[in-house]
């Protein structure tokens, strides 16, 4: 596991971009999977920044997104699909059949969870995976549990994860209570992934991110045994850490 600390969320978000735009250069027809969220905006700020400025060019990319609110259209503000649209899709040259989002509104919610796995298998996998993290150790909605689920499917959110994406909502009883979400053999199966965290709210979960033990309490530990793992963490994510700096 690589950590990289910056000074800041600026600093933070152009060396992911960085790094993202690397792997676009080297493999133009790379699969990326995306994560959502305030913590990578900063990031695909950049990468749209690049494209404009004609250094990137993300016509042969495929994207797979991390997860997505059940029962929340598309078209719904608060939607993920609709957070990428407007935060990048939109704003690059990937064309649209190249872009995928697990769907929250199927009818046949198991099936269509089977046809994602089937359709990141069918792109190769995915060879970069951009990640954020839950103030309680979430990746992707895998939430803390006895068990965690290997493959995409749709899970159930703490009462914490609910209380944090609140503030994104008109009220707490709007928020979803479910979504559907890759599960951590999907995750850890990416080539490399690569973990973005800012804030003194993060503090704690990146601290067992990295403690050198893997529990279900704090998904985010299984990222220890990836071969390719990179963290970039802001000053106040990293204010925990020590010797693992």
């Amino acid at each position: 596991m690589r950590i990289i600390v910056e000074n800041n969320y600026d600093e933070m978000s152009r060396t992911a971009a960085g790094i993202v735009a690397d792997e676009v250069r080297r493999k133009p027809d790379c699969v990326l999977g995306l994560a959502t969220g305030s913590t990578p905006l900063g990031m695909y700020r950049e990468l749209i920044a690049m494209y404009q400025r004609e250094e990137l060019d993300f016509s042969g990319i495929k994207t797979f997104n991390l997860d997505e609110y059940f029962t929340l259209p598309p078209d719904h503000p608060q939607s993920y699909h609709y957070f990428m649209f407007e935060n990048f899709f939109n704003h690059i040259n990937v064309p649209k059949e190249q872009i995928h989002l697990p769907q929250g509104t199927a009818t046949d919610i198991q099936k269509a969870c089977q046809e994602y796995e089937k359709a990141i298998a069918q792109a190769g996998g995915i060879d970069l995976l951009v990640l954020g993290i839950g103030e309680n150790g979430h990746i992707g909605f895998n939430e803390p549990a006895e068990r965690l689920q290997v493959g995409t499917h749709l899970a159930d959110l703490t009462e914490e994860t609910v209380r944090v994406n609140s503030r994104f909502f008109p009220s707490l009883p709007k928020v979803p209570r479910q979504a559907v979400t890759m599960g951590l053999g999907t995750i850890l199966k990416a080539r490399r992934i690569l973990l973005l965290a800012n804030g003194l709210r993060k503090a704690p979960a990146i601290k067992e991110t990295v403690s050198g033990f893997i529990t279900t309490k704090c998904p985010a530990s299984l990222l220890q045994v990836h071969p390719d793992m990179t963290l970039i963490l802001d000053r106040e994510a990293a204010s925990l850490l020590k010797n693992q700096i």
